[in-house]
């Protein structure tokens, strides 16, 4: 577990936060690397001309960053919270008081993040032309800051915020002093922080906490990621078919596939025929699919394989 503080003292904000292990806290356990694995992952990749990847929460975990579905080490395993739903967050000002308190004191942490080899490697197959598009799952802007550019976030990015009402996008660093402002003698301890960017609070923790509205039209604020129970844009969706459509080959990084919104490009990869490589520790939705899976440690792994 971490212990996060995060309190205001004349007007100064003091994180701290102390780690029992290393960045390798939340990565479940696995095999050695297995040579042979490394040379079929190699041959899959050399005969890929349109590389289409999809990554998941398990090429973040590497990086201090916790899933939700791994075996011991994901949030399901270590405690009973569950991630907000999207119905709850738009009809009740009290639940978004309460998520906001809570990543609000999560940011400073979740916002230093780096990416890890996995995300790295990736990054230089786009540029060696390697990798046709990238898909990511993930909201944690790893592969922006890796420099990935031919790149689309399914799930958003928690570094924007969306107003509910007329649209206005801005950067969560903004709302962040914002926060501040409002709230110039909060304070708050917490255990734990969550995959999405926020940490564990009571409810005597949050009730006085201030929340900003929209500075251009005075709507709700919500971070630009789809919550459990809302759905992907359409016309995103329909982009990510499209690159499906042009690639000839699909790598899995990191992902269980147990989310439909991800899970839908592996059965449109199937259904046209293409050859399916999944790297992820644990078992996924669709391994029945691949030809080829692969239970190591991603960071590990992709750096050995040679994108040429």
């Amino acid at each position: 577990m971490s212990g996060l503080t995060f309190r205001s003292t004349k007007g100064h904000w003091i994180t701290s936060l102390s780690r029992h292990g290393s960045t390798g806290l939340f990565v479940p356990l696995s095999p050695p690397l297995d040579p042979e694995k490394i040379r079929e992952l190699q041959c899959f990749i050399t005969l890929s001309k349109k590389l289409l990847v999809m990554t998941g929460a398990g090429i973040s975990t590497e990086s201090g960053i916790p899933d939700y579905r791994s075996e011991r080490v994901g949030l399901y395993a270590r405690t009973d919270r569950r991630p907000i739903q999207h119905c709850d967050f738009v009809r009740s000002a009290q639940v978004r008081q309460r998520y906001w308190a809570r990543n609000f004191v999560g940011w400073p942490q979740f916002s230093s993040h780096q990416p890890n080899p996995a995300h790295w490697a990736l990054s230089n197959w786009e540029k060696l032309g390697k990798l046709h598009w990238l898909v990511t799952q993930n909201v944690d802007a790893l592969h922006t800051k890796a420099g990935s550019q031919r790149l689309t976030e399914l799930h958003g990015c928690m570094h924007r915020v969306l107003c509910l009402n007329c649209g206005e996008q801005t950067p969560r660093g903004m709302l962040q002093k914002r926060f501040q402002v409002l709230n110039p003698s909060w304070s708050a301890e917490a255990q734990g922080v969550a995959p999405d960017g926020d940490v564990f609070l009571t409810e005597e923790q949050v009730q006085s906490f201030q929340v900003p509205s929209c500075a251009r039209c005075g709507g709700p604020l919500k971070p630009d990621v789809v919550f459990f129970g809302d759905t992907v844009n359409p016309d995103k969706v329909d982009f990510v078919h499209r690159r499906v459509k042009e690639a000839d080959s699909l790598l899995v990084v990191g992902s269980s596939l147990q989310v439909y919104s991800g899970y839908r490009f592996i059965l449109a990869a199937q259904e046209k025929k293409l050859p399916i490589a999944i790297l992820n520790i644990g078992p996924t939705r669709s391994d029945d699919l691949a030809c080829l899976k692969l239970n190591s440690r991603c960071g590990e792994l992709l750096p050995l394989i040679d994108p040429h």
